[in-house]
């Protein structure tokens, strides 16, 4: 389980396609120190298993699956990727709860700078702006953010600081960029209890 909360960026170094899987090889300087086979790490919000790594590099593999289901079905060597390593018993809940399953992704369709941060605006799919609600949480490309509006249907709009920017990928996104969304799992929970109880109530 994750937070939300991205600890620093690495650079996709390769990706190599293996059947119908990549193995994507990342560098990180000093990130992967404590790190060992088997660990999983957060990539964009993705939790993807080490199968190998350095001190300043890890090796992933996406199978097809997840390749479909999120935004690396667009990667491309260089680009930049969230990062983030599970959280321990002892850690600080900064963010929300996170479990690094994608349930889609999200399009970029406008971009405002402001005197400080910027504001964005992405279209979500239908099947999950019931799990959207304003000033509640959401993961996009594994960061915790919230919704600061709904500005029409299947909108959302998130406001990022400036430490956000420094520390993740969102300067590099721009209009048409395709995000991992996971939305706020309580909400899913709350529906599945509710439907046993009261059927016709996921039916609004």
């Amino acid at each position: 389980m994750f937070t939300g909360i991205v600890q620093t960026s690495g650079k996709i170094a390769a990706l190599n396609k293996t059947g119908d899987a990549v193995q994507m090889i990342l560098f990180a300087e000093g990130y992967f120190s404590n790190s060992k086979k088997g660990d999983s790490v957060a990539n964009d919000g993705v939790c993807l298993t080490i199968e190998n790594c350095k001190p300043n590099e890890a090796v992933f593999t996406m199978i097809k699956q997840t390749i479909d289901n999120t935004s690396f079905k667009n990667a491309h060597v260089g680009d930049l990727v969230n990062l983030e390593l599970p959280c321990r018993p002892d850690s600080l809940m900064g963010g929300h709860f996170v479990m690094g399953h994608i349930d889609s992704t999200a399009m970029v369709t406008e971009i405002v700078n402001r005197e400080t941060g910027m504001e964005i605006d992405l279209e979500i799919p239908e099947n999950l702006s019931k799990y959207v609600i304003h000033r509640g949480s959401i993961a996009l490309n594994g960061i915790s953010l919230t919704v600061a509006e709904i500005p029409k249907k299947n909108i959302i709009r998130v406001a990022i600081i400036p430490e956000t920017i420094k520390v993740t990928n969102i300067g590099n996104w721009k209009n048409g960029t395709l995000v991992n969304v996971e939305v706020d799992m309580m909400g899913k929970y709350i529906e599945k209890l509710l439907s046993n109880y009261v059927p016709q109530a996921t039916n609004h």
